[in-house]
């Protein structure tokens, strides 16, 4: 069960950076700049996470 649990979590935290990505890809301005980043950052964390069992 805490294994489902995990992989919910890190779907939906996978499709809110990507979104954060789209969003940002949107217009021009260093808010926008920021919300890419953030969201970037999560899609490494999560590869990160994913490929720390193989390393």
């Amino acid at each position: 069960m805490k294994a489902k649990l995990a992989i919910l979590v890190k779907a939906a935290l996978f499709i809110f950076c990507l979104a954060l990505i789209i969003i940002g890809q949107k217009t021009v301005g260093k808010l926008e700049l920021g919300l890419m980043l953030i969201g970037l950052a999560g899609l490494l964390g999560l590869l990160y996470d994913y490929n720390r069992k193989y390393a």
